[in-house]
């Protein structure tokens, strides 16, 4: 991929200056970054200094067995010359310190001598000063990115071109308009050629490249080097700004310029945030028709009208009084927005919604793998030095006790947010202002979400660390292995850690309080929590639109734009600080593109990406029924969140090395995990948390005409204020000799029944009929989305279609090439024949030998022809 075929507009950086040798016109390919120290002192008498080092004529013996001078270049500044050490002094014993910096040259030489000898040019800079910071430059020059694409078994192009078939027809039809329709959403840069495609095969013999050399990552573990990387070299105006946001992304641009692992982190985010559209549009009239119907509701006007005397028990003990239902119409209404009918088609809706969207990644990334013939890609696995189970039984018992710990200390905060909100509700109870008394309810509950907002983002930070320690200490044979494992732990804690808060409020909160006059009591006088009236829905979804949007303002926009700044900010000082005042001519000259790099935040995977769009994607899913807006707010987000990594890998983070991978890994078993969790946690959402399931058996089990009148009076049983435990009535109240009865929520048996206070029958059918719905509900949905996917293929069928015709095209590129050496090969034993029967009896020997040889050369291409040919 050479910078020079695109635009000059899409250039943020000059592609020549700072990106070549010194006066070369050599491309800098990749950077080494190293401090290093110098101990000088004084000579003794009578000893001469040591005679300086020259390395600029090092020896490279290349692949082919040839031996030239080097490509090892030391470079002082302009202007400068490397200073010789000073008459009269000599290095002495050295010190610890100085014994490891010796130790650190002596393994850099080392290394950079091997590269020079693996062919490799390198400029060093000149380490003119008593100590600060030097770069080594590389340059892979053209016949050892050859013989390395040939080690590692590369596809290479041949001069065979292929047309890829297209779409026929109708759809052909609707292509045409549809890329008419979205041509000023493309970015403007170059076009692949979709429509031909360059038959490549594999070149190469089958052994493995195995390299005497240090790895890279071991030297800078040990800080003989501080970073190793590639320079940047472009930017996109058409990506990275925030003002092309309604642009889709340049992918095959990307692919080339990061690779292909990110090049399908972005291709995967593009696809979730387009279909966040169609699910957003949904939402927002699922909330409208809640807002349209909210007048004709008749649970909420009969809550709302004053003159039913629904008078309902304390809510806390002594000092709580009794109050009126009227009281709470505004949650009521608020209610109604999001616990409506239109609920549990949008859950429907939202489950084949993510069967979808799988289904149509699958389809994109076999269509991206093929055309970036990624599809022979296999992972190569080091079967060798596996460790025994010996070996890692004390990994695995740390990991399982520590994760255990971490579950245990989120539902530690989430008690504590609970017991916060038991105490501060009781304690602003006793408050004398009678606003600070009406507004208990949204106080704590605000606070509280609040609380665990802070809680959530702090201990998130925690356990990506723990989750990091935990996976080293298991040690991992391999990388892949290693970012599983790291993932697994990581997904495990955070998840646990950002829907603990929400799983209470949505199936806990409420069920657990018991009935006045015996309650259940956490500390002694502080009775659990109930919900509001119109239920805990609407809490729910309070909780989850706060720490949802916090998170994604917070975690994900801020921290994703300040701390990178911040860290590079601290580099810059921390440099500053330990850099001599010595003079230096080049103080005054613009830093070159090495040093702006060398300042750049080191890219560390993209597992911090994809966590927080994977916790995104369950705040979208798994709570939808609570929460309509929420693929909005994630839409929206998004569309910024694309831009703001662009903008962060191109600006703030140092160019990684490329890495080849063919499809997402464990994050998509992820998603398919989330999307059929998110069946079963709307399904128990609608039918165990709303009152779905109440008015609908209301309505036609219950009420006399049919419609919902008198429903609010059906969910209140009475209580006997009389039968009160001694030291919990109200205190003061000034009409509680007026009281006989008052009102709770719940299905039980009146005080003048033979059971008073047990269960009623509609209790227990009420729960019959919630867990039907589940049961209903999560087959229905179940079988819907299997339909989905089988109606929807893997892989698309001009895909399909065109690996076949490549396959064929491929079998007959070889069958040309064994037909041509077959010629070949009887041309010579013609001519050795000839030999045979006119030459001199050595010539004749010679000969026959030669067309034994050939002969059995031609047997074998033959034999290899017919199989292909059979093919």
């Amino acid at each position: 991929f050479n910078p020079q075929y695109l635009p000059n507009h899409l250039w943020a950086v000059d592609s020549v200056s700072g990106m070549h040798f010194r006066g070369s016109k050599r491309k800098v390919d990749y950077v080494l970054a190293y401090h290093y120290r110098k101990r000088l002192a004084q000579h003794q008498q009578g000893t001469s200094p040591p005679e300086p080092m020259n390395r600029a004529d090092s020896m490279a013996v290349f692949s082919n067995g040839e031996t030239r001078k080097g490509h090892l270049e030391l470079q002082p500044d302009s202007g400068q010359h490397i200073p010789q050490e000073p008459l009269g002094a000599q290095v002495i014993e050295l010190g610890p310190l100085d014994a490891l910096e010796e130790e650190k040259r002596l393994q850099r030489e080392e290394y950079e001598h091997n590269l020079v000898a693996a062919g490799l040019e390198i400029e060093k800079d000149a380490e003119n000063k008593s100590q600060g910071l030097s770069f080594v430059r590389i340059h892979a020059p053209w016949q050892v990115l050859s013989r390395e694409a040939e080690l590692h078994k590369i596809k290479m192009p041949t001069k065979k071109m292929y047309a890829i078939k297209e779409e026929g027809g109708i759809l052909k039809k609707l292509n045409e308009i549809w890329c008419k329709l979205t041509e000023p959403l493309q970015p403007q840069v170059p076009q692949e050629n979709t429509k031909m495609k360059i038959l490549q095969i594999v070149k190469g013999n089958e052994e493995s490249y195995n390299s005497s050399f240090y790895c890279i990552s071991t030297l800078i573990a040990n800080n003989v080097y501080d970073a190793a990387y590639p320079l940047h070299d472009l930017l996109y105006q058409e990506w990275a700004r925030y003002g092309v946001f309604y642009k889709f992304q340049p992918i095959d641009l990307i692919r080339k310029y990061f690779g292909e692992k990110i090049g399908l982190y972005f291709a995967w985010l593009g696809l979730y945030t387009e279909f966040l559209i169609p699910s957003s549009v949904v939402g927002i009239f699922v909330f409208l028709y809640g807002c349209i119907t909210i007048e004709s509701d008749i649970p909420s006007k009969e809550m709302c009208d004053q003159r039913n005397a629904f008078t309902m028990c304390p809510l806390c003990d002594k000092f709580c009084d009794y109050w009126n239902l009227s009281s709470a119409c505004a949650t009521a209404r608020a209610s109604h927005l999001f616990d409506n009918p239109a609920t549990v088609f949008f859950s429907i809706f939202m489950a084949l919604w993510a069967t979808m969207f799988l289904e149509q990644w699958k389809r994109l990334q076999m269509r991206l793998s093929y055309f970036w013939d990624l599809t022979g890609l296999e992972e190569e696995e080091d079967e060798k030095d596996k460790l025994t189970w010996n070996d890692r039984i004390p990994g695995y018992a740390a990991n399982c006790g520590l994760i255990f710990f971490m579950i245990m200390l989120t539902f530690s905060a989430v008690f504590g947010v609970i017991v916060y909100r038991i105490t501060t509700a009781a304690a602003l109870s006793f408050s004398t202002n009678e606003t600070t008394r009406s507004n208990i309810r949204v106080t704590v509950t605000a606070t509280a979400v609040i609380i665990n907002l802070i809680v959530i983002l702090i201990l998130d930070e925690i356990y990506g660390a723990v989750a990091k320690w935990l996976t080293e200490i298991e040690v991992p044979k391999t990388e892949k292995a290693f970012e599983e494992r790291l993932i697994l732990k990581a997904f495990l804690l955070k998840f646990v850690n950002s829907y603990a808060p929400i799983f209470y409020v949505a199936f806990f909160k409420g069920r657990f309080v018991g009935r006045p006059g015996h309650y259940v009591y956490v500390f002694d006088g502080y009775r659990m929590e109930e919900c509001a009236p119109g239920g805990c829905l609407m809490e729910l979804c309070i909780q989850l639109s706060i720490i949802m949007l916090g998170k994604q303002l917070i975690q994900n926009n801020l921290f994703e734009i300040g701390i990178p700044k911040l860290k590079k900010l601290f580099r810059k000082l921390k440099d500053g600080r330990t850099e001599p005042k010595e003079m230096n001519t080049n103080q005054s000259k613009d830093p070159q593109q090495w040093d702006l790099d060398y300042s750049l935040e080191p890219f560390t995977g993209l597992t911090p990406e994809y966590m927080e769009m994977i916790i995104q994607f369950g705040f979208v899913t798994l709570f939808v029924a609570s929460f309509p807006l929420a693929p909005l707010f994630a839409l929206l987000n998004n569309i910024i969140e694309v831009r703001l990594d662009a903008k962060k890998f191109v600006t703030e983070l140092r160019r990684p090395d490329t890495v080849r991978a063919k499809d997402i890994g464990i994050w998509y078993n992820i998603l398919s995990g989330i999307g059929k969790l998110s069946v079963i946690i709307n399904a128990f959402v609608i039918a165990v948390t709303s009152d779905f399931i109440p008015r609908l058996m209301y309505q036609y089990a219950y009420s006399q005409n049919g419609t919902m009148h008198g429903f609010v009076n059906h969910t209140l049983s009475y209580f006997n204020v009389s039968h009160l435990k001694a030291g919990t009535q109200p205190e003061n109240s000034p009409f509680a000799q007026d009281i006989l009865f008052c009102r709770f929520k719940d299905y039980r048996e009146p005080p003048w029944s033979p059971n008073q206070y047990e269960f009623s029958k509609q209790y227990w059918a009420v729960l019959s009929a919630r867990l039907a719905f589940v049961i209903l509900f999560q087959n229905l949905v179940m079988f819907l989305s299997v339909l989905v996917d089988w109606m929807i293929p893997d892989i698309p069928k001009d895909i399909s279609e065109q690996i076949k015709k490549e396959k064929s095209v491929l079998v007959d590129f070889f069958l040309k090439e064994e037909h041509e050496k077959l010629k070949l090969i009887e041309s010579f034993i013609t001519r050795d024949k000839h030999k045979h029967k006119s030459g001199t009896k050595d010539q004749r020997s010679r000969a026959a030998s030669f067309c034994q040889f050939n002969q059995s050369q031609k047997g074998s291409v033959a034999s290899f022809s017919s199989q292909h040919t059979e093919v």
